[in-house]
């Protein structure tokens, strides 16, 4: 069976713009007699069938938005689509939501596949792969013909897009900050997302806050790692040095962190304080001593990034708003893994 070609091989094939292939196969006055041929002809050779989702050529509307989320077992990433979904039902809109898996092929084929026709806009977040080598083209290019993009949490700096992410590097400083007015001095870190801007962020936050407070950097106590199993075949090494405090940067590195210090015989909160990135249901009322935790507000984030896309996709005609990147501020929610000392 011949395959069906898309209207962005057309237009590549054809060194030409989706929207000119578009508009040729809808008769539009903008496109010349001599063009709509040829890509008419082209379109019928290469077996060219419409988008069944019925796309209004005319106006590009879908009334569908694309999210792609890396993880799918991250209640963080969970929450933002359920903001996401409460908004877009509000304002009519409905909702493919697609998983990364982490991967930048993945990625880049699910942009491809849902720009042709089948959606208006995309939310997403970026995979760990894609950041990790620092590729992020696919994003540009798909801007680049015209499909906005709203990033949340994992953004890249290098594409010009709006976005929505939360203070990361202040809630880690000031996160820090409250285990060292605890009484804490040596506060481990532990990280499984190092290769991640979050990641980064995070720890620079806390290295900023021992700064602030002349604590000497002890980097036997600090873990940063690219991955979960990393991190857990790695973390028993911080407790063969003297501690009384750790700040995770993640919700798997938070819960490990708990384990692993009840595993060696810390009394928690009593001998060490625990403060984590996370907020789901495990951190919080599944684990004894609850975590205290930064709470990433997931809905909110998913709640905003859904009215600023929606916002962009129903400017008028030849309107184009500046890019914005929205900070959300987090909330350090305090249960019984911390205590002053």
């Amino acid at each position: 069976m011949k395959a069906k070609a898309t209207l962005k091989q057309i237009a590549k094939e054809l060194g030409v713009s989706v929207s000119t292939v578009s508009k040729a196969l809808n008769d539009s006055p903008e496109i010349s007699e001599q063009t709509k041929v040829k890509i008419k002809e082209y379109a019928k050779l290469k077996n060219y069938k419409p988008n069944v989702i019925g796309l209004n050529l005319k106006n590009r509307k879908t009334k569908t938005i694309g999210v792609i989320i890396p993880n799918i077992l991250n209640s963080f990433f969970a929450k933002v689509f359920s903001g996401i979904e409460k908004v877009a039902d509000k304002k009519g809109y409905n909702v493919i939501t697609c998983i990364s898996n982490e991967s930048l092929e993945k990625e880049i084929h699910t942009l491809e596949m849902l720009s042709n026709g089948t959606i208006d806009g995309f939310i997403l977040s970026v995979s760990q792969e894609a950041q990790k080598l620092q590729d992020y083209n696919h994003f540009s290019e798909i801007i680049n013909d015209g499909t906005p993009i709203v990033m949340f949490d994992r953004i890249a700096d290098e594409v010009d897009c709006d976005k929505v992410v939360v203070d990361d590097f202040d809630s880690a400083l000031n996160s820090t900050q409250h285990l060292i007015n605890l009484g804490c001095k040596n506060i481990a870190l532990i990280s499984s997302v190092d290769n991640l801007s979050v990641g980064k962020l995070r720890a620079d936050g806390y290295l900023k806050a021992l700064k602030d407070n002349n604590i000497p950097v002890n980097e036997k106590i600090i873990l940063r790692t690219d991955s979960e199993d990393d991190m857990k075949a790695k973390i028993d090494s911080i407790f063969d040095h003297k501690i009384d405090g750790i700040f995770a940067l993640d919700e798997n590195d938070s819960v490990a962190a708990l384990r692993v210090s009840l595993k060696k015989g810390y009394r928690v909160p009593e001998d060490i304080s625990i403060i984590g990135f996370a907020d789901g249901i495990l951190a919080s009322r599944r684990l004894s001593p609850s975590l205290t935790t930064v709470s990433q507000h997931g809905v909110e984030i998913g709640e905003v990034a859904a009215k600023r896309l929606i916002e962009r996709l129903e400017e008028p005609e030849g309107t184009v708003s500046e890019y914005e990147t929205i900070v959300i501020k987090t909330k350090l929610k305090e249960r019984e893994s911390t205590r002053k000392v």
